[in-house]
Parts: C-alpha cells; structure tokens; sequence
C-alpha cells in the first residue's frame, strides 16, 4: 500500500518536474539541493533563483517571433518589465540583460530608472511606458525625462487633465500614449476599470487637443484586463473592442503604430498548472492581424508588460515546522516559523495559492494538515492547496524538523508585505539569499539581506 508523500506527489501530478526533483528523499528546485540550502542559512528564508527571470523572457519573446513569422506580422515586439513587480536590483540587472523595457507606475520609478542608465543597463532609446493615475511628483519626472533626451518614454494618459500638464512642461517633441478603461469582467463589483479613457472619448480628446498639437505624437493604445491574459470570450471580446479602437484612431492618426495588450500572463500556482503560451500567443497576433487586414489598416507593434509572470517562477519562501496542535477530532495544525501574512500577504489579501512542497521526509507517511503562521491573527493560515481544498504533508516527527517550501511567490510579496519595515505583530522579514549560476554550471549564493534585526524595527517605531 502506497501511503508515503512521495507516493502521493507521483499519483497526483506528473513527477518530476522541470524545476522540481527528489534525490534521497529531499528536494530539488532548479537543481539545487534545499536542504544544503537550508544547513547554510536557515529558515525562514527567502530564495531568489536569478536564472529563471531570463528563462521567462526569452520564453516569450520567442513565442512572439515564431507567432509573427506564422502570421506574416509586419511589426515589431517589445517585452516590458513592470517595475512594480519587484523592485529590486538584481531583478532588474537580469531582466535588462534581454533587451527589454521598462513600465513604471509612480514616481519613484525614476530615481532607480535614473540609477540604471547612469550603470549602463539602459539607454536613451530605452522604452519607459509610464501607466497609472499620475501625482504632481510622477508628473514633473517623465516631464524631466523627455526633456532630457529619453525620446522612448511615453506616457499614458489616464485622464484629459494629465494631457494639460505635459502641454506646459514639456519641452522637448514628445510621444503619449492613451489608456483605454476596458470593462470589468461580468461578475465583477464595477462594469468599467477606474483607469483610462471611455471608448467614447477616446476619438474626440485626439481630436480637439492632440491633432494638431504639432508638441505631441500619439503613438500608443493602451488596454489591460484585470483577469489576466485567458482564453475566454471576455478576453477575445475585450482585445477585438481594442484592436477596432486602434483601426478608427489609425484612420485619423498616421503616426499611431503601437498597441500596448498590457501584462496578464499567468505563472504555475500548482503542479497540476496547464496553460498554452503557445496557443495564446499565436491567437492573440492572429486576431490582431486579421482585424487590421479587413480593415486595410497596418497592423501595430505589440507591447507587453509582464511583470508576475517576468519574476515569480524565480522566488520560494522557506520554513521549518515548530510544532503540531489539535484543536480537535478533524483539525491538526502544524505551526511554522514564519508569518503568511507578512511574508506571502497574497495568500491572506487575495487567496493566493502558491505551489506546496515538503523539503525533506518524503518517505514519511503523509496526513492532512492546516498550517499556522506565528502571528495572533486568526487569518496567519493557510488551508488548501489550488488543486484541492487541502493540504497534505509528511507526518510530524518532533525529533526530526520538517521544512517545507513555497514556491514562484518572485512578484509583488516583498512590496506588499512591506520589505524591511514594521510588519504585523512585529515579525521581521526574513533572510533573503540570491542564487546564482556560474560559468562553470554551477550554482552559488550571495546573501542579500539578513533577518530584520530589532534594533531596525524600533528605528521604524522612533525609539
């Protein structure tokens, strides 16, 4: 009878997989042996594997060039990084190693922006597509930056107003781009996104203050669905209303050339994740050149603007079982070293499902638990996985630690769960490791940040 967790992974999924295996009971991410990882520094720990943004990118860009050739596409293809993803340096120095873009959301994008160039990682001929509702500082920024000589950053007008702004601060001949407010998807609280120009306006406000503004250059239509890229009719319907938005604009406007189908590539949130890149990808060109065809209308550029998909695949958040409780006849609860709330808050503010391994004990029986985070609040939990309303794990030995691991939680956890501030219950962020790959094939580990220290917190409080 098989009743090990090893037993359960390999009936349940396809076993193994691309960036997970076991050897000698424990498991590998990448290649890397976790519990070397673990011995070295630690739990709770955070993990970064530098390689896999990389993989992401050329992933797609390939995509893309294959889906254009098929099509016979007469454009170009531009992969945008969403800063807002993950800040951090060394995402950004591997991303920009692929020849990619930059998409920004607030103003303090650009000092890092800014950091960049003076490094070298960017040029003047750099694509910054500045999205979102824009404060006065974000304003005076991209202002600065067209005049002095960016030429590729556009902003995208969310609203008229934004529109003034730059027609009294900018200098230099400019390049904008207008956000579309897409429909929600039905179901949704709200019918229309709270970001960008109603269809409707859309072709009065080039009109009357963009035509003949000999300043501007309107070379962009932006759209972006809150749901992700799927394949849905919601999705389809949404991307043909924008493709026949850009072919009436085009019409009257010679220099639009691009249109912007924003982020929304999903990343794996399970072993049982199935999602065809491929398929979406020819049929999202497909669709945007036979639209333009029946139209006589060139067809746009594509940009994209990954960001989750781009950084989450490389990240894992390690912890270690403290201990087991039950609360009752149905209900053990195995307690971790660390805080869902403030290290992975998606899973608390979203219901977020990352992808659940045991470490080590593969050979264990396996039972069901629920797992606890260390703060008092009764929402530190995590209770199912995403392809079951459960979890199942190696038995608890309290002679033997177990760790387990979370894993593709790269994007947004860090920003969100507040990166070396003052946290719930005062839990302190994690270590942070880096690893990397050598020339040799070899990985390596560079230590990024140690446990939040008290001494920082109380710095945060005024003490």
């Amino acid at each position: 009878m098989k009743t090990k967790y090893r037993d359960l992974i390999e009936q349940t999924f396809e076993w193994p997989q691309p960036e997970f295996k076991v050897e000698d009971n424990e498991l590998y991410f990448h290649n890397i042996p976790l519990m070397d990882i673990i011995k070295q520094y630690g739990t709770p720990l955070k993990i970064t594997y530098v390689p896999k943004i990389s993989e992401q990118i050329q992933k797609v860009k390939r995509l893309f060039n294959v889906a254009f050739a098929k099509s016979d596409y007469n454009g170009e293809y531009y992969y945008c990084y969403c800063t807002k993803s993950s800040y951090f340096s060394f995402v950004l120095d591997e991303a920009l190693k692929n020849d990619i873009h930059l998409e920004t959301s607030s103003a303090f994008d650009f000092p890092i922006i800014e950091r960049l160039y003076d490094m070298g990682k960017i040029t003047t001929e750099t694509y910054i597509i500045c999205n979102g509702f824009k404060k006065p500082l974000y304003l005076q920024y991209i202002c600065e930056m067209i005049n002095s000589g960016f030429k590729n950053t556009i902003p995208i007008l969310d609203n008229p107003n934004e529109f003034s702004y730059y027609e009294k601060n900018v200098k230099a001949k400019a390049k904008i781009g207008i956000r579309i407010a897409s429909e929600e998807e039905p179901g949704f609280q709200f019918y229309t996104s709270r970001l960008g120009f109603r269809y409707n306006d859309i072709i009065d406000f080039y009109k009357q203050r963009v035509k003949n503004n000999k300043k501007f250059e309107l070379k962009m239509l932006h759209f972006f669905i809150n749901t992700g890229i799927k394949d849905t009719s919601y999705y389809w319907s949404e991307l043909h209303k924008a493709v026949n938005m850009y072919i009436e604009l085009k019409r009257i406007c010679p220099e639009l050339d691009s249109l912007n189908i924003g982020g929304g590539f999903p990343i794996k949130n399970s072993l049982a994740f199935n999602y065809d890149y491929e398929y979406m990808v020819d049929e999202i060109v497909n669709q945007i050149k036979t639209l333009c065809n029946q139209a006589d209308v060139q067809e746009p550029h594509i940009f994209t603007e990954f960001g989750q998909y781009t950084v989450g695949e490389s990240g894992a958040v390690l912890f270690s079982v403290l201990d087991q409780k039950r609360q009752n006849d149905r209900e053990l609860w195995d307690m971790i070293d660390g805080s869902f709330m403030t290290t992975m808050p998606d899973i608390w503010a979203m219901n977020q499902r990352f992808i659940l391994l045991a470490i080590n004990h593969w050979d264990y029986p396996y039972e069901r638990v629920f797992l606890g985070g260390i703060t008092c609040d009764s929402h530190d939990y995590y209770s199912e996985e995403a392809h079951i309303n459960a979890i199942y794990l190696p038995k608890f030995n309290p002679n033997d630690t177990l760790y387990i691991g979370f894993f593709h939680t790269g994007a947004y956890q860090d920003t969100l769960g507040g990166f070396g501030g003052i946290q719930h219950c005062l839990i302190p962020a994690p270590k942070h490791i880096i690893i990397n790959i050598d020339e040799d094939g070899e990985y390596y580990t560079k230590l990024f940040a140690k446990e939040q220290s008290a001494i920082s917190m109380l710095k945060h409080l005024g003490y």
